[in-house]
Formats: C-alpha cells, structure tokens, sequence
C-alpha cells in the first residue's frame, strides 16, 4: 500500500523505497514532465534538464522531489539515482521524455517510497522499480485528455482490492459490475 490519498488497508505489504513495486492506492495527479520545452497538457509542465533529479536518497530533506542542481546544489544530488533526463544520464534511456507525477508520500516519510511517475515504458517487457509505464502514443493521448479542472485521480489497485472497496472510496465499479 502506499501513502496516497485513502489510509492503507491493514494487513496488506506496504511500499518501501527500493522494493521495485509501485504503491497501491488512490493517488492525486502532479505535474506533467518531458524533455521538451511544451507538452500538449492542461497539466502544470515542467520541461527537464540535464541538471533535474528527483531524490531517492531517504536521508534527504529533498527525498521524493524533483529538484535542480542549478537550485539546490550538486551535494544536494550525491546518491540519487534518478536523473530526470535519462537519455543524457542512462545511455539514451528515453522513459521519461513524457510523463506525470504520481502524488505518492507527499510528506516524503523517509524510505516510504519515492519518485513515482506514470511515464513512457522502455518495452512492453521492461519492468520499472514502482512506476505505471505505457507507450508513447497512449501517454501522449493521456496528457491530451487529463484536465486539471476535473481534479483526476490515479487509482492503481488489485483486482480484488477494487472490488472490495470502489464503493466505500467513491471509485468507479469494477468492469462488470
């Protein structure tokens, strides 16, 4: 479970930085990102440099933010392994030329998770460490469609999960129902 929006349901794993699974819950949407200076978004974009990180290191007073070296300093940096420009940092890894935050731990608890994003998959058989990733299209057709004014929400839960708890939460029924 992860620190979202709705409290996690007891008995169930809870999100930890480095477990490699992305958080379970109901989530507010962030900002948009991507390597170009504009995206097709109602969405707050950012566009990222070369400069841009989203700290991962729990001891941080930066952990889970998205910050710039020109801001913050180059120690502020030092053990984060999230370069928000993966194609300058990762051997041209493109994952994040299109993408939006995940308002996951907003209260950056340490080691509770961090720097969750929905953004564009290296493959359809490439796992990401906690992230909801689709192709390009899909993202692009996403942020199209995303209005901030409707107030959106990511929901990212088990079938079951979904089952049990759309009505108690307000979520939408499961197909089918």
């Amino acid at each position: 479970w992860g620190t979202g929006l709705h409290p996690a349901v007891a008995g169930g794993p809870v999100k930890r930085e480095g477990d490699g699974r992305a958080p379970a819950g109901v989530f507010a949407i962030g900002d948009a990102f991507g390597y170009a200076a504009t995206a097709d978004t109602a969405l707050p974009y950012r566009a990222m440099t070369a400069g841009d990180w989203c700290i991962d290191v729990p001891g941080s007073p930066l952990y889970n933010r998205i910050v710039s070296v020109q801001d913050v300093g180059a120690d502020a940096i030092v053990g984060s392994t999230e370069p928000m420009r993966r194609d300058l940092h990762k051997q041209g890894d493109a994952r994040y030329v299109l993408g939006f935050v995940i308002e996951h731990n907003t209260a950056a608890v340490p080691r509770a998770g961090s720097c969750i994003f929905a953004h564009v998959w290296k493959s359809p058989q490439t796992p990401t460490a906690g992230c909801t990733a689709m192709d390009a299209g899909h993202m692009q057709a996403l942020l199209a469609w995303l209005d901030p004014a409707a107030r959106p929400l990511f929901v990212l839960l088990p079938t079951p999960e979904h089952a049990r708890l759309h009505a108690a939460w307000g979520l939408p029924a499961p197909a089918g129902d």
